[in-house]
Formats: structure tokens, sequence, C-alpha cells
């Protein structure tokens, strides 16, 4: 093997594991949204959680991105370390998909009736997808195409990847220190000891089983010397997964700690029972099933047919004993975790390189943003009927509270901005960066709301009842603008986000026809300029926490219709004079101002 052929399996294991990359990075954009919702319907139990960590793994084509997310749910509340010990046990038979999808290089075809078969192999139908997938990269307009050219393009190349290393190597055909090199891992600690340190070192048991696959041209690999190879691999893979736990609270590092223990326990098993029963074969007289091992080649079907079988014998073994294995990473990882905020904690940055999960978790935070703030300006409002000191040191607690939320969710946003996404979910991260905005802005008015009530009784001063009448009115108007914009951003509700603008122009008019009532009282010295003074920032406050009801409600509506031009939803709805108005007319016989006393 000479440098040209070193190079070209150097070039080969690069391109194998871009293509990976890429076609990784598709399948998880393309199934974003489904993603989202498979990893939302988390459950006790132990196979539908092991089905989850088998479908997402199908789905991502990576065991270790698997317990990656999976660690940094568990670092973020939202998945128990039982749950995530079946994920982990299920994504271990997912990624077994990439070895047959490698093996195809491996299909020969004769001259014969079995010539059809090289129509079967990558060489023939690659060059075809590859070139519909830069027909699509180039020409499409839709996010989901663009995906499917990314996993065409990544699947094209990891073949061609596949292709250079199995050329690379085929040369060791005829080399008999080759053949030697691999009679040393007969040794099956040896053997798993190699299939280990390749794994870490590509970070990726899917790439260092594909470089076995490619080795298999060579004849010089056998069963005996794969098996151990690839039981290596599964211990290897789980290092990706113990570097993501640094940094994370105790039970994201006892979930990495699990999975590694899970994976070890399997190897050394199955090793022990596989050359334990192979003893007792042999010293019987049976079958001599180490000979038989070591002298039969195998091809790369046959690594992935070992690859499967040993992947299912490790769920069959380690599935029924995952509370055994939460024993043993508790009693690994010793002691409690610091408390923090349930809902910041969420924010966990090894998710973000799955954008679509990432964005899930931040509207639920965003969502408890938005309970605390619509609940302060709501028990503001309140205050005005009876003052309660507690009440308002309360509302000031949340308004610091909300600071933190938007600070945080800011911060997450800028970050998962720069990773690469679906256009749709690159306007959910704009609109929720600006939604939390407004938010955070209704918990400030709650404050002032609370100011307003406090100079009140410290100048023991009152409003008249006309006064009382009229703010009753439109603090009615404003409590069901918030619960409707709080309902319709949780719910993704744009049908009812619709119905928020036009009571938004109610209470602006209310607002205006109060301050015009106020001045006339005022001309009939019915009330006073001190009076006037608060009466115009409680009216401020008010009429500005609908505007910005209206500005989510904006959002959700640009949201739902994927619309990255800010507010054009709201002048659409102003556009659809008909139906505004009507809405408009609803809301203005429910929401009256009293009749004026003369």
């Amino acid at each position: 093997m000479d440098i040209f052929d070193i190079l070209s399996l150097l070039c080969g294991l690069a391109l194998f594991l871009y293509g990976m990359d890429v076609m990784g990075n598709g399948l998880k954009k393309s199934a974003g949204r489904r993603l989202k919702t498979i990893l939302g319907n988390l459950t006790s139990s132990r196979f539908k959680g092991f089905l989850l960590g088998l479908g997402v793994t199908a789905i991502i084509q990576s065991s270790s991105a698997t317990s990656v997310l999976v660690v940094g749910f568990v670092n973020a509340g939202t998945m128990t370390l039982a749950q995530a010990i079946s994920v982990c046990i299920g994504g271990n038979l997912g990624t077994a998909v990439t070895a047959w999808l490698t093996a195809l290089n491996g299909i020969e075809g004769g001259a014969d009736a079995t010539a059809w078969l090289n129509y079967l192999k990558p060489d023939a139908w690659m060059p075809i997808l590859a070139l519909i997938g830069i027909v699509l990269l180039m020409f499409a307009k839709k996010d989901k195409h663009k995906d499917v050219a990314s996993i065409l393009l990544g699947f094209a190349v990891l073949m061609v990847g596949m292709s250079l290393m199995s050329d690379a190597v085929g040369g060791l055909k005829s080399d008999p220190n080759f053949a030697q090199i691999f009679m040393m891992f007969e040794n099956p600690l040896l053997g798993v000891l190699v299939g280990l340190v390749f794994t870490v070192a590509v970070q990726s048991s899917s790439a260092a089983i594909g470089v076995l696959q490619a080795l298999t041209v060579t004849g010089a690999i056998t069963f005996g010397t794969a098996i151990p190879i690839l039981l290596g691999t599964s211990i290897g893979t789980c290092v990706t997964s113990i570097l993501s736990s640094i940094g994370a609270n105790k039970n994201g590092k006892r979930t990495a700690v699990a999975y590694l223990y899970s994976n070890v326990f399997s190897v050394v098993f199955w090793l022990a029972f596989a050359y334990l029963a192979g003893w007792i074969l042999k010293f019987a007289g049976v079958y001599d099933i180490f000979t038989v091992a070591h002298s039969t080649t195998i091809d790369m079907f046959g690594i992935a047919i070992v690859n499967t079988i040993y992947k299912l014998l490790a769920v069959a073994l380690t599935l029924p004993f995952t509370s055994l294995l939460e024993k043993l990473a508790n009693a690994t990882v010793k002691g409690d975790d610091k408390k923090g905020d349930e809902y910041t904690m969420m924010l966990d940055d090894r998710l973000l390189d799955t954008p679509s999960v990432a964005i899930e978790n931040a509207k639920k935070v965003a969502e408890r943003m938005a309970a605390l703030s619509i609940s302060s300006l709501r028990t503001g409002i309140a205050l005005f009927d009876n003052y309660d000191a507690k009440l308002a040191q309360e509302i000031r607690d949340i308004e610091d509270k909300v600071d933190v939320y938007e600070d945080v969710l800011g911060s997450y946003m800028v970050k998962l901005s720069s990773k690469s996404m679906s256009e749709k979910d690159s306007s959910d991260v704009t609109k929720i960066l600006h939604i939390i905005g407004d938010f955070e802005r209704i918990s400030d008015h709650a404050v002032n709301l609370v100011e307003s009530v406090e100079e009140i009784r410290d100048k023991n001063i009152t409003f008249s009842a006309f006064a009382i009448s009229e703010l009753s009115v439109m603090r009615k108007a404003v409590d069901e603008i918030l619960v409707i914009t709080e309902k319709a951003f949780v719910e993704t509700d744009f049908h009812l986000a619709a119905t928020v603008e036009p009571l938004e122009e109610l209470i602006d008019d209310i607002r205006d026809q109060i301050k015009l009532r106020h001045t006339i009282r005022l001309q009939k010295s019915l009330c006073s300029i001190e009076l006037g003074f608060i009466l115009s920032d409680i009216l401020t406050n008010l009429e500005r926490v609908s505007d910005h009801c209206s500005n989510v409600a904006g959002c959700v509506l640009d949201m739902a219709q994927n619309d990255m031009h800010l507010h054009e939803s709201i002048r659409a709805i102003r556009a659809d004079e008909e139906h505004f108005r009507q809405r408009y007319d609803s809301y203005k016989q429910e929401y009256e101002l009293p009749a004026m006393s003369e």
C-alpha cells in the first residue's frame, strides 16, 4: 500500500464522514417537526422509550447524536433518567441501518443470470441521485425540497467515500503482511480495543463500521476478527455522550454513565457468552466454532448482519434491566442537583444542533414568561379594587423574573439563529425574539399600574364614580385581550389571534373617549387635574398593553403562515374591512361606556 493509496483511504474516510454529516443534517431538518412530535411523546414505558430511541436514531442516523440529545433533555428536566436509558438502548439498534446502506457497495453480479444485481450497486444509480440532489439544491425554493437535496447529496458523497476506501485497500488482497496484522485481532480483547479507539477517533460508530466494511474487500477480515471490533465500536460511541455530559447536571451525567454501562455490560456479557459456549462445544467435540470463525472471511453484508444481530441481543439483554442501570448510574454519580429554575434549565445548549427541538423548548419557556407577565398585569388591574402590599411586591418580583427570562431566552435564540435550520424554524426564532420583548413590556406595565395604585393611596384621593365605571369597562376589555393573546400564543391559534386587532382598536377608542370625558368633567369642576394625570398614566399603560398584545397576535399569525415580514398579518386583517368591522362592532357592544351624566 503506497502513499497514494493511504491518501485515497483518508480522502474516502473524509468524504464518508462529511457525507454522513450532510445527510444527517438533511434528515434532521426534513423530519424536524416530526422529530419534535416524537420527542414530545415521552413515556415511562420501557418499550415505548426504546421505540422512541429507535425512531429518532433511524431519522437522524446517529446514535451519538441521539445520546447527546437525551443528555440535553435530562439536563433540561424534560426527560427522566429512566426514560433516557431506554431511549439510548433503542438508539443503539437504530444506528444499525447505516451499515445496511453502506453494504450496498458489496453487491456483486456476474455475467450470467445474476448480472441484474449490478444495477443495485450504488455505482449504477448514485449519479442519478446526485444529479437530482444538485438540481434541487440549485433550483428548488421550498425548504423541504432543499432538505431532500441535502439527503441525496450527503448519501451520494457518503457512498463515494465508501467506494474510495474500498478501492484504496483493494490492493491489500495480495499483501500477506496485512493479513498477518489482522491475525493479531483474533485476540478478542485487542479487537474490542481497536474498535473502541477507532470509533473515538472518528466520533462515529457508523463510520468505524463503514471502514471495517471497506476492509472486507481485502479478504483478510474474518468473522473472528470482525465481531470483537464491532463490539468495540458500541463502547466507543458512548464517548460522545460522556463528553457532552461535562457541564451537565447530575442527572445529565448519570444518563451518559448509564449509556456507557449498558453498552459495556452488553459487550462483556455476549463476548463472554460466545467464547464460553465456543469452548464448551469445542471440548465436547461437537463443533470448533473458533477455527471456523477465524478461517471464514466476512463481506460487507456479513458485517451488517452481525452488527444488527448483536444490537438485537444487546437490546434483549439490557432493556429489562433499565432499573438496575439507573441504580448503578445513581451510585456512580452521587449527590443531588442544585435547584434552579425548571424553565430556564430547558434551554440546554446540547439541543441547539437540533433546532426544531430547541425552538420547541424555547417556546415553552416563552409560554411560561407569557403566563407570568399576563398574570401580573391582571393582578395589577385587580389592585385598584383591593390593594394588597404583598401582591404589589409579588408583581415586582415577577417583573424581575420575567426580565431574567427575556435575557436567557434572547441569548439562547441568538445562539440558535447561527445554526443551520429551515426557513420555518428561522422565522419562528425571529418571532419568539420579538414576542418575548412584548411580554417583558407587559410585566413592566403591571409595575406601572401598581405605582399608580400606590400613588392614589399615598395621596388619599379617589376617582369619581363616573371615572371608576369608565375605567371598569376598559379594564374588562384589556383583561379579555390578555386572555385571548395568551391562549392564541400557547395554542398557536391563528383564528383566535385574528380577533385581537379589532379589540385593540376598540381599546384605543375607549382610551380616547375616557380622556375626552375627563376633559369635560374637568371643565365642569367634577374632577381635578391631579387625578387627571394619574388617570392618563393608567389609560396609557392599559392601552400600551393592548398594543403589545396586538404585536404578539401578529407574530402568531406570521408564524402560522411562515411569514418573515413582521406585522404583515395585522395589515392583512385590517385590509379585510368587512370582517374587521364586524368583530369591532361586536366588541363595541360588549364594552360600551356608560352614558355621561348631564
